[in-house]
């Protein structure tokens, strides 16, 4: 049974790497406190936390096919205790890994005669360490109670080639990655952030994907809320990757009945929702285009089909806005003049929601980086330009950290 054989392996590879993590771990804590009346505690305590991280573990692991569908509020806390715990157990071991190393080098010089002084046991190490896992629990733990909800306005000005002079100033709200069934219940930060909306007084709201993780069932509450949104010139949305009932443990009827019941809940939530098609939006007399595919990226679902989006909508000669889900398309089939499209409007990363961004200082850093190269922010090629919004709900991970959820206005001007 080759796939039985490859799961035995993969649970055979992680727990071998979990348990290094936490025999490196547990090493550095003993080395700082075994000495101390409290060592007895600390050590009851570490134990404790073990078996806690793991039975999350496994239970997310096996059980993550159904429950985020059955039970999505017990998953997310599951995985909230993995990562919370976990993660500083993982620098814990970095640093002793590091003193071990130091331990290795100063053996090798007693060894070859060039020192007879005796290896310190040094405790430096391990307070830094054990500062620096301190500061990641408390890191991850904001980011699962509060950081999910520090939504922020992303304002910026965005230069169009040949803009008529109508659409100078139009004010464009993005919103992207709502991941619905993530939340539970329906908490007060994310209804106050939709609120938040009006006051930037947009001309159009643009949603650029995955409204569900998994079924069309997470929406159902949020219809309200999300119908409250208003622009005089329209909304209009696109479908991600999650929205189409792939993940779920459903058969090809069930994934098709909640696609439709989806195309139903985006029209009850005032969207003009675009599979593969275009719209004009028309100001004072003058004309742009608005682009919307189907989910299209590499790696996942390529439902998009940008050359029948285009069909018709004379976007050569008009300005042109695509929403596209997954930044990799515009790498693959936009920039460079593959289309003619002068911005393009992506979400899909969630900047992994975990990383520093420090514009004055011109750092920008995620873990994101190491999967997609345009993952956050405006990114420029010529005369065309992509803009990757870093999501407004969660997905996995139930948390943020340094990587806050984002609402988008985008003003644009003449180049």
């Amino acid at each position: 049974m080759p796939g039985l054989s490859r799961i035995l392996f993969m649970l055979f590879f992680l727990s071998s790497i979990s348990g290094t993590v936490e025999w490196m771990a547990y090493r550095l804590l003993k080395r700082k406190f075994e000495l101390q009346p409290q060592w007895d505690a600390v050590s009851r305590f570490w134990l404790l936390f073990v078996g806690v991280i793991w039975v999350a573990f496994l239970v997310n692991a096996f059980m993550w096919p159904t429950w985020r569908v059955t039970h999505p509020r017990l998953l997310s806390v599951l995985s909230m205790v993995f990562f919370v715990v976990f993660l500083p157990k993982l620098v814990m071991a970095f640093f002793q890994l590091v003193d071990d190393l130091r331990l290795l080098f100063q053996w090798g010089v007693v060894q070859t005669g060039a020192s007879d002084r005796p290896i310190p046991r040094s405790s430096f190490i391990a307070t830094l360490g054990l500062g620096a896992a301190g500061l990641t629990f408390v890191s991850f733990l904001y980011g699962v109670v509060w950081g999910k909800y520090a939504y922020r306005i992303e304002r910026l000005k965005v230069a169009i080639p040949n803009l008529p002079e109508a659409f100078r100033g139009l004010r464009v709200v993005q919103i992207s990655d709502a991941h619905l069934g993530s939340f539970a219940d329906m908490p007060t930060p994310v209804l106050d952030a939709l609120k938040s909306i009006e006051a930037l007084n947009p001309d159009v709201i643009l949603f650029t994907g995955d409204l569900v993780n998994t079924d069309s069932s997470e929406a159902e509450p949020w219809i309200g809320p999300f119908s409250e949104l208003a622009a005089p010139m329209g909304k209009f949305s696109i479908m991600g990757n999650h929205d189409y009932a792939d993940y779920g443990p459903f058969n090809e009827e069930e994934r098709e009945a909640s696609r439709q019941r989806l195309y139903e809940i985006h029209e009850e939530m005032g969207f003009n929702l675009l599979l593969n098609q275009h719209v004009h939006l028309e100001r004072d007399g003058q004309k742009m285009v608005l682009l919307g595919v189907e989910n299209w990226g590499k790696g996942f679902r390529m439902s998009g089909d940008l050359k029948k989006t285009m069909a018709g909508s004379n976007c050569e000669e008009l300005p042109t806005i695509l929403m596209s889900h997954d930044p990799t398309h515009w790498a693959e089939e936009v920039r460079n003049g593959k289309a003619p499209v002068e911005l393009t409007l992506s979400g899909h990363t969630h900047g992994m929601q975990f990383g520093i961004e420090i514009p004055w200082l011109g750092i920008q850093w995620s873990p994101s980086k190491w999967r997609y190269e345009h993952w956050a922010g405006l990114y420029h090629s010529k005369d065309q330009q992509l803009y990757v919004n870093r999501g407004f709900g969660v997905l996995g991970f139930h948390g943020r950290v340094g990587m806050p959820p984002e609402i988008t206005l985008l003003e644009l001007e003449s180049a």
